[in-house]
């Protein structure tokens, strides 16, 4: 009887083994996805935060630019047209290197979210 005490033995050892690796790794998950969307909403709130501000700075500088030319070539629907185009040319080249922006952002956040 005392192989059959023993095997019950190992097997009840390994039984509450199992069961305490699963809570520990269940643990160790919800940690893992606490962190992961913490990093993740922290990250989106400084991109909005910091993009705001960038995007009113940049609308700033467009209209000092367009009243800065329009004095320059005395025509200040010129000025809007050559401001115009050039925002048309820098989104024709973001349009053009799109796919190496995906790639810089998909290994940025790849490297976050799997470290």
């Amino acid at each position: 009887m005392s192989v059959f005490d023993s095997i019950n033995n190992s097997a009840s050892t390994v039984l509450d083994t199992s069961k305490t690796y699963v809570e520990v790794s269940e643990k160790y998950f919800k940690l893992k996805i606490f962190q992961q969307l913490t990093r993740t909403f922290s990250y989106l709130s400084k991109l909005a935060i910091i993009g705001s501000l960038l995007f009113l700075g940049f609308i700033f500088l467009l209209v000092a630019s367009v009243l800065w030319l329009g004095e320059i070539l005395e025509s200040y629907s010129l000025s809007c047209l050559l401001v115009a185009t050039f925002l048309f040319i820098m989104t024709g080249i973001s349009y053009l290197l799109r796919k190496s922006i995906d790639k810089k952002v998909i290994k940025k956040i790849g490297k976050e979210f799997f470290d």
